[in-house]
């Protein structure tokens, strides 16, 4: 038996549906009772590609946007190299 006031934690997994958390299993709690919900996001490749085809799409008429991404990937080649190095 908990006490009054005494903090009780559970992990639940959960689903999305506008506002509402549909729980994929029994959180044991009264209907009614509160809770305090705090979300962390399992963010999958699909969802990583989805968000990036959406910003990509709003950059597709930047003209400097090619630039940008081939300075990026330059960067990401140097720091692996120099990794790579230090191993």
């Amino acid at each position: 038996m908990h006490r009054a006031g005494e903090i009780v934690t559970k992990t639940l997994n959960g689903v999305i549906h506008g506002k509402t958390i549909e729980l994929l299993n029994d959180p044991g709690l009264a209907d009614g009772e509160e809770v305090r919900v705090v979300i962390e996001s399992t963010v999958t490749s699909a969802t990583r590609r989805e968000r990036l085809a959406r910003c990509a799409g709003a950059l597709a008429d930047d003209p400097y946007w090619d630039d940008i991404i081939e300075e990026i990937q330059q960067s990401r080649r140097i720091e692996r190299r120099a990794q790579e190095i230090d191993l």
